[in-house]
């Protein structure tokens, strides 16, 4: 198994430097990773293996999945027209990874949902939202989406808010929002993974299987 480090500005640091870096306040952590990167190279395996935190590891798999966020490719009402200008030239979402908007939810990472959902509509959208493959975000994007809009007193055909239906990660007001709050709402989520720890937690869960399974 060959551990591929974190993309770092100065190309000239060692694996010692890299992580001094990341544990700088832990001191005792970093003397651990060391002995056992030197016990590595001692074997002969250190183009092969290095031995690096698993907060490193979460770092890498946290960039990766926040810069290629892939759409799908569905519109609910006019709020879409929104979402299509976000996709063009003038604002280039492509810039950010998120320009691939997938055709099917099984290659969607992200699930839009941009207009007015009805009551005969939800059951679709749920379904759309099931076929996706973990890990999968969702937007609800625009007034009638957040809380049935103006349809919210009298409009007995409408979803009071897409959350009944699916989980929310982001809510983007606005009656259309413009261009920009989605931008702004990409960042948002971007954040968000930011903060995520999915191989500290599988550990914690495969250890507490085995913790279990001991008692």
């Amino acid at each position: 198994m060959r551990m591929i480090l974190p993309e770092n500005p100065n190309p000239g640091k060692s694996l010692s430097e890299v992580l001094r870096e990341q544990l700088n306040d832990q001191p005792g952590e970093v003397q651990r990773y060391l002995e056992a990167n030197e016990e590595v190279s001692r074997q002969g395996l250190a183009g092969s293996i290095a031995v690096v935190p698993v907060a490193m590891i979460d770092w890498i798999v946290n960039k990766s999945r926040e810069s290629s966020l892939w759409p799908m490719r569905f519109g609910l009402a006019c709020c879409a027209i929104e979402m299509m200008a976000v996709g063009a030239s003038r604002y280039d979402l492509d810039r950010f990874g998120a320009g691939a908007f997938r055709p099917t939810p099984r290659q969607a990472d992200l699930m839009i949902v941009a207009g007015t959902v009805t009551y005969k509509m939800a059951p679709r959208v749920k379904r759309l939202y099931d076929q996706m493959a973990q890990p999968k975000y969702v937007f609800a994007m625009g007034a009638c989406t957040i809380g049935g809009g103006p349809y919210a007193k009298y409009g007995y055909h409408v979803v009071k808010g897409v959350d009944k239906v699916v989980p929310v990660d982001v809510y983007i007001p606005g009656c259309p929002p413009r261009p920009e709050a989605l931008l702004d709402g990409f960042f948002a989520l971007q954040r968000k993974i930011d903060q995520d720890k999915p191989i500290q937690n599988r550990l914690a869960g495969f250890l507490n299987k085995l913790r279990g399974r001991s008692a």
